[in-house]
């Protein structure tokens, strides 16, 4: 079977539609081109046909991208020398689409083409619109849930099929910087704003608009702007005196955002600059050999891994213990803080009902509050609509009546974190619900076996923990109790899908996966402070290496006195073994002093009365003087990384992470750990298992045993082994 039609009416006009099989939404493939090319070469040999129409048989979507698998198969193709087998397999796509834009028209007149339209009836991504892009014209659906852009920059790549030029071309630098620099998605009106798309129409009058600019088409409709003569780039080429600016802008602009350690940024731009200066089909192969270039760096095949194709799996279920169908369709959420609330509107959204419960109905109320102001701002943006806001609210029932639970087939518990307290709602709730109902508790830090004592049905009895804000945060931590039963652990996963979140499931241990490895860098970032490390170079070896936020800036945002807490609860547990009493020393003596972070508009950092951020807070160089010498960039950079990096081996090698792919997806989605090296998992493999273990000897010697390389990690170096040889997709882990 082909995912691409042909067929041609009565007045000549060709239609090619898209539709590819066993999926909800186009994806283009190798073999997919080859059946595009063989229809446009059939409708240009044809003298009957007068033009063509190329759109979706996919209601609502006109394609999501390209399988990136095809990079693969590219760099297999030439064995020992992948670059040439990329570059080649670029070429290729290029021709294709050079064809479609050429049309058959004389290569001097710029006469005799045939016009060619694409006909978008919703969400075009990627290779959705660089096909388009590459057409004589864009008309769109007026669908308000269509996505338009070109997100590749997402997963450590830049548009590489001819996007990056045409958009450039017809936008100009600057006009195109949003949505190829920040892969910027716009709907239908907003990309026609933007100059993206030509026309955006009712739709269903789309391919009777598309139909009509075909027969009426003139030869000069159908020549690109920069096939005709005289062409000049929008805004100025490089040495245009206002080209020249954008330029020197961007890439200002570009190296502060990535810190330079993010290719494809950098090489979009050089593709971007160096294209500009040449003519078109020169371009062409300059933006391949920049995309090749890209493709051939391990942090984009890291990223690509765990972006799209870990990420996917993941959210698909690649994990998901194989038991019947455990849609949520009630649930209960006990709690109307922030989480309970935020908890409750993910629901809400995804159409499930939901009792939001707290002891009092006003918190109850507040809880649910959160929705409206939430459905508001989106109504404010045109995201959303009264009708769908009233819809939403309509399946939230705020109230103080355990009795309202009844019905639930989950109950997600998100009250304060003591187990005392956790264990009393689970037997309130337990003598309510139905025997099936799966209990769900939302914590960070207290045990899912401990918690599960209090429940007369263990075995559904599981851990959900959510990020802050939920609504924001993509991944959901999943918490296996050792009594906990493959049905409660499909019904979570299942939650989170329906959520639209990123899920992955680890055994129970002191806080689990996420939180084992960001303590440790919190940590490590006080340390460095109260050995006299300047705090600005902490922050910016942080940043400099990936980090969203670092270390000391993360402590103020998650609150200082959350930090306390969490110590206290720790030497408790630990006694003697306790390693932090160091940190716990800055920590306690900020609580102390009433600095507990961007809440308090005192933290690590000062802040105006707005809470923005006014510097680093001058106190702190007070009471812990820097030292003469300070050191190098690289091994502050190390000590950060390492901190978080060999939790993550020791989760693996205790059984707590199960699969890698999870513990790379979730480093990147729930803490942000550098996601240009792929997660943690990937960034050793970058650097080599040998070379992890003599960075680790060499910090374990200057700095403590908290750095010493685990077994595993030993054992890998001494075999030369990759994580994703030993542990990839289809192994379990240790």
């Amino acid at each position: 079977m082909t995912d691409f039609t042909y067929s041609v009416d009565a007045d000549g006009v060709a239609t090619i539609t898209w539709d590819t099989v066993g999926k909800s939404m186009n994806v283009m493939n190798q073999q997919g081109f080859l059946d595009l090319e063989v229809h446009i070469d059939t409708a240009l040999a044809d003298d009957a046909v007068k033009g063509v129409i190329i759109t979706s048989g996919k209601e609502g979507s006109f394609a999501g991208g390209m399988d990136l698998n095809i990079i693969a198969k590219m760099k297999e193709s030439e064995g020992d020398n992948p670059a040439k087998g990329l570059f080649e397999g670029v070429m290729g796509m290029h021709a294709i689409l050079r064809k479609i834009e050429r049309a058959g028209m004389d290569p001097k007149t710029l006469k005799g083409g045939k016009p060619i339209v694409a006909a978008l009836p919703g969400t075009a991504l990627g290779i959705g619109l660089e096909i388009p892009l590459a057409c004589h014209r864009i008309i769109a659906a007026d669908n308000q849930k269509a996505k338009i852009g070109l997100p590749e920059i997402m997963v450590g790549i830049f548009p590489g099929a001819g996007g990056t030029m045409r958009l450039t071309r017809k936008l100009g630098a600057m006009g195109a910087s949003p949505l190829l620099l920040e892969g910027k998605l716009n709907d239908p009106m907003k990309a026609k704003a933007a100059g993206v798309v030509d026309e955006v129409v009712p739709a269903d009058q789309l391919l009777e608009r598309a139909k009509e600019w075909v027969l009426n088409a003139k030869d000069a409709d159908i020549v690109k702007p920069w096939d005709a003569k005289g062409y000049k780039m929008p805004g100025g080429a490089p040495y245009h005196p206002a080209g020249f600016m954008t330029f020197v802008g961007a890439s200002a602009m570009v190296h502060g955002k990535t810190m330079g350690v993010y290719p494809a940024a950098k090489s979009l731009l050089s593709a971007v600059y160096e294209g500009s200066m040449v003519p078109f089909d020169t371009a062409l192969k300059i933006e391949a050999r920049w995309f090749t270039n890209v493709l051939m760096n391990p942090s984009s095949s890291a990223m690509i891994r765990s972006l799209f194709i870990n990420k996917e799996a993941l959210e698909k279920g690649a994990n998901r213990p194989a038991v019947a169908d455990e849609k949520v369709s009630k649930v209960g959420v006990i709690g109307a803080g922030m989480m309970g609330a935020g908890i409750a509107l993910v629901s809400a959204l995804a159409g499930i009902k939901v009792v939001l419960i707290d002891a009092k109905q006003e918190a109850a109320d507040k809880g649910k509050a959160y929705t409206t102001a939430y459905m508001d701002k989106g109504i404010a943006r045109k995201k959303a609509t009264e009708e769908k806001k009233e819809v939403v609210l309509s399946l939230i029932n705020a109230t103080t009546d355990y009795s309202a639970l009844k019905g639930c087939d989950l109950i997600v518990e998100a009250v304060f974190e003591d187990i005392g307290v956790k264990a009393e709602v689970t037997k309130k709730i337990e003598e309510i619900v139905g025997e099936d109902t799966i209990f769900a508790t939302n914590t960070s830090t207290l045990p899912i076996t401990d918690l599960a004592k209090a429940s007369k049905r263990p075995e559904q009895f599981i851990g959900i923990h959510f990020f802050s804000p939920v609504d924001k945060m993509l991944l959901v931590e999943i918490i296996k109790g050792k009594a906990t039963g493959d049905r409660a652990v499909a019904k979570a996963l299942d939650f989170v899908r329906q959520i639209r979140k990123t899920p992955i499931v680890v055994n129970d241990a002191r806080f689990f996966y996420a939180n084992r490895c960001i303590i440790p860098y919190i940590n490590e970032g006080i340390r460095l402070v109260t050995e006299g490390v300047a705090p600005a170079l902490i922050e910016n070896a942080a940043k400099m290496v990936g980090m969203p936020l670092g270390p000391l800036q993360l402590t103020d945002e998650t609150s200082i006195d959350l930090g306390v807490k969490i110590a206290k609860a720790t030497k408790a547990a630990m006694g003697a073994d306790y390693p932090n009493d160091t940190v716990d020393e800055v920590l306690f003596w900020m609580a102390d002093a009433g600095r507990l972070g961007r809440k308090a508009n005192a933290g690590f950092f000062a802040y105006d009365d707005k809470g923005k951020r006014t510097g680093l807070w001058e106190g702190l160089g007070e009471k812990y003087s820097l030292s003469d010498t300070q050191p190098d960039l690289t091994e502050v950079q190390h000590r950060l990384l390492f901190a978080q990096v060999l939790e993550a081996v020791r989760a693996l090698e205790e059984g707590v992470l199960m699969d890698i792919r999870e513990g790379d997806v979730g480093a990147i989605l729930g803490w942000g750990f550098a996601p240009w090296s792929g997660g943690p998992f990937s960034w050793l493999d970058m650097i080599g298992a040998p070379r992890a273990v003599e960075i680790c000897e060499s910090l374990t010697a200057s700095h403590g045993e908290r750095f010493t390389a685990p077994k595993l990690l030993h054992d890998m170096a001494a075999k030369n082994e990759s994580f994703y040889e030993r542990f990839g997709a289809n192994q379990k882990a240790a």
